[in-house]
């Protein structure tokens, strides 16, 4: 197999038997998976491969705080530590750990009931409330709370609390009217390119264990700006020329092509609903989709990949999954399965409507100005994420369309 990992070396480090089998695991844009089978039962191995997520000590955080959050009933598969009590394995310059094989199957939106749609809101607004409890700033204190109420130990959601905020949903601020100003007459600042949502601060530890890991995370919990469309006309151009010179042409470049003059049309329309800076932070898993969530028959049995662990906006990560869980073929959301989805997740986060409210522009003007997967097809020539581009890129067209519905769903 292709990047074979180095396993004699890697299994003397565990008590876990001798390699019988070891096939790739086809799922992962980033990091690289083994499906492992060996004398003493069946593994999980995997390599960070990704050089923004493979330092070995912020692994070890992750780590730590996966066991931390298994203790309090959210379904994890914490690594298993090595015969020294490390849970990385550094092979050959590689980080590597070891975790439990869990039978489960991915699911996304259309194969959730209305039903697990809001237990899928409420699994998320738990992790949400107990990484609270276990991811601990400088000198173990911990970040400022959300507001609203607390989760209970394990996956119990709370009633809301009383008087949610009304949401802000006002047709005053819906995309589709008033024009905005023409190219060029971007909000004054500028920030860099937006190719994908910022990445989060580095994980701590619940309780720094060395002196390396006490600096407080809130100092990387400064609000972010917004993706400045003065950037993305910058880009736009730059991709649409990487789309004229690519020989043979094809039918993806004709959407990519497409899809880049209609987005350059909309940000020239809408340049003037530029969001303010991010909403309230806390600690997040930072990549949760249906990728990164194993169920076993109706049951969430574990999230994995907890490498993007960090402070970013709450609100803000859960609207992103949404829009990844129920996004049509056709680029639509079904919208009563994230009403369902979103209902549940203010209730077991403790968020507000408004807030729910503001990180749905946000992240819609975050879908107006990302072009990640164009630039993996054009500038790395990855064509592993061409397949999403479809849908995705017609999100953001129906979504500046249907713009109050949307707000609606999450914040009614």
């Amino acid at each position: 197999m292709l990047h074979a990992p180095p396993l004699g070396a890697l299994l003397r480090r565990y008590a876990a038997g001798t390699a019988l089998t070891c096939e790739p695991v086809d799922e992962g844009l980033l990091n690289r998976g083994y499906r492992l089978r060996t004398t003493r039962g069946r593994y999980f191995l995997k390599h960070h491969f990704d050089p923004d997520t493979a330092d070995p000590a912020s692994i070890a955080r992750q780590h730590r705080a996966t066991e931390r959050l298994a203790d309090l009933g959210v379904p994890v598969a914490p690594p298993l530590p090595g015969h020294d009590g490390r849970t990385v394995a550094v092979v050959g310059g590689h980080a590597y750990a070891l975790h439990p094989w869990i039978d489960g199957r991915h699911r996304h939106g259309a194969q959730l009931t209305p039903g697990q749609c809001g237990r899928l809101g409420a699994l998320l607004g738990v992790v949400h409330a107990s990484l609270e409890q276990v991811m601990r700033a400088a000198h173990g204190e911990l970040l400022p709370p959300a507001r609203g109420g607390h989760v209970p130990r394990g996956l119990g959601v709370n009633a809301p609390a009383g008087g949610e905020t009304p949401p802000t949903c006002d047709p005053r601020r819906d995309p589709r009217r008033d024009p905005g100003p023409t190219r060029g007459h971007a909000p004054e600042g500028r920030s860099a390119p937006s190719e994908r949502p910022a990445r989060a601060a580095a994980a701590a530890p619940a309780e720094p264990t060395t002196a390396a890991e006490r600096t407080s995370p809130v100092e990387a919990a400064v609000p972010a700006a917004s993706p400045d469309p003065a950037d993305t006309f910058v880009l736009i151009e730059d991709l649409l020329a990487r789309v004229r010179r690519h020989r043979p042409a094809d039918s993806f470049d004709e959407l990519a092509r497409h899809r880049l003059l209609e987005r350059r049309t909309l940000l020239e329309r809408h340049a003037d609903r530029r969001p303010p800076h991010s909403g309230p932070v806390g600690w997040v898993h930072g990549d949760f989709h249906p990728f990164n969530l194993l169920y076993r028959g109706d049951a969430p049995a574990a999230i994995v990949d907890w490498d993007r662990l960090g402070v970013q906006p709450r609100a803000e990560e859960a609207v992103r999954a949404a829009a990844i869980f129920f996004v049509r073929p056709d680029g639509t959301l079904d919208l009563p399965k994230a009403r369902q989805y979103a209902r549940a997740y203010r209730r077991a986060a403790g968020a507000t409507p408004s807030e729910l409210a503001a990180a749905v522009h946000r992240v819609w003007w975050e879908r107006l100005n990302d072009f990640w997967m164009l630039r993996w097809h054009y500038e790395r020539g990855d064509t592993r994420a061409d397949s999403q581009f479809p849908a995705a890129s017609a999100l953001a067209v129906w979504w500046t369309r249907d713009y109050e519905a949307v707000c609606g769903a999450f914040a009614d």
